[in-house]
C-alpha cells in the first residue's frame, strides 16, 4: 500500500514548481524538541535541558536549510503520529509518520512506500549538513544504486537510494551507534554500486557538542522557519521528566 503523506492545504509556489520535474525526494527524520525524548545519550552527559536545547537549535537549522531547496521535494518524517501537526515543522512542507520498528526499518519505509524517483534520508542532529552535500548525493544516484554520507564516528548521516530497478534493504543485522555501523551496512549491499557524499561529524556526546557549538549556534533567519518553541520549553519539560 502506498504511504499516505500528510500534506498541508496550501504549499508555496516554489515548492509546487520544484518537486514535479525532478521526482527527487528528501526525507528528513525528526522529532518534536521535547526534553527527555530527544538526544537521550547526550543528555546523560550534559543534562536533559541542554541536550534538548541543542536538538531544537540543530533541527531548526537543518530544516530551514534543506526544506526550501528547489532541487527536491522535502518530506518531514515525524516519529509519532501525534506530532505530525506540531507547529515546529516548516510551513508548506509535507509530513509523514516514520512508522514502527528499529532505526533501519524506519529509514527504509520511505524507500519502499514513496512514489518512483530517487530518495535521500537524513536526520536533524548533524548541524553541518549543507544543501550542496545533499545535491551531490542525488547526482551520484544518477549512476549508483546507493549513496551514503559518512559520519566521523563510523556511522552515516545520509542514505540515498536510486530505487531502480529495485529497492535494496541494507540494514539486516546492523548494530546502530557503533563505529562499524556503516561498514556493516555496506557489507549487506554486495555488488551494489555505492557512492559517498561529504563526511560530517554528528553529535552524540559532550565532546561532539563542544565541537559543533560554532555551527549549530548560528541564528536562523526568522523568515526561513515558523516561530520556534519558547526559550524555556526544554527547561520546563525537563522539570517534568
Amino acid at each position: 500500500m502506498r504511504q499516505q503523506i500528510n500534506r498541508p492545504v496550501k504549499q508555496s509556489r516554489a515548492s509546487r514548481k520544484a518537486a514535479a520535474p525532478f521526482r527527487r525526494r528528501l526525507v528528513i527524520m525528526a522529532k518534536a524538541p521535547v526534553a527527555g525524548r530527544v538526544k537521550t545519550r547526550l543528555a546523560r552527559q550534559v543534562g536533559v535541558a541542554e541536550a534538548c536545547r541543542f536538538y531544537r537549535t540543530a533541527s531548526r537549522t537543518v530544516l530551514a536549510r534543506l526544506s526550501r531547496q528547489p532541487f527536491w521535494e522535502t518530506i518531514v518524517a515525524v516519529d509519532t503520529v501525534g506530532d505530525l501537526a506540531h507547529p515546529v515543522w516548516p510551513r508548506g512542507v509535507s509530513r509523514m509518520h516514520q512508522g514502527r520498528g528499529e532505526l533501519g526499518a524506519r529509514m527504509h519505509k520511505p524507500m519502499r512506500t514513496l512514489p518512483p524517483g530517487p530518495v535521500c534520508v537524513v536526520g536533524t542532529d548533524v548541524p553541518g549538513i549543507g544543501a550542496g552535500d545533499v545535491r551531490r548525493a542525488f547526482r551520484l544516484l544518477g549512476n549508483h544504486d546507493m549513496a551514503f554520507g559518512p559520519a566521523e564516528d563510523g556511522g552515516f548521516w545520509l542514505v540515498g537510494a536510486r530505487r531502480r530497478p529495485r529497492v535494496f534493504y541494507p540494514y539486516a543485522g546492523v548494530r546502530w551507534s557503533q563505529s562499524t555501523s556503516l561498514a556493516q551496512t555496506l557489507a549487506n549491499l554486495g555488488d551494489c554500486r555505492v557512492a559517498f557524499t561529504t563526511r560530517h561529524h554528528d553529535v552524540d556526546d559532550a565532546g561532539d557538542l563542544a565541537r559543533a557549538t560554532a555551527t549549530f549556534g548560528r541564528r536562523v533567519r526568522s523568515g526561513d522557519h515558523p516561530a520556534p518553541p519558547q526559550e524555556n520549553d526544554c527547561a520546563v519539560a525537563a522539570g517534568r521528566a
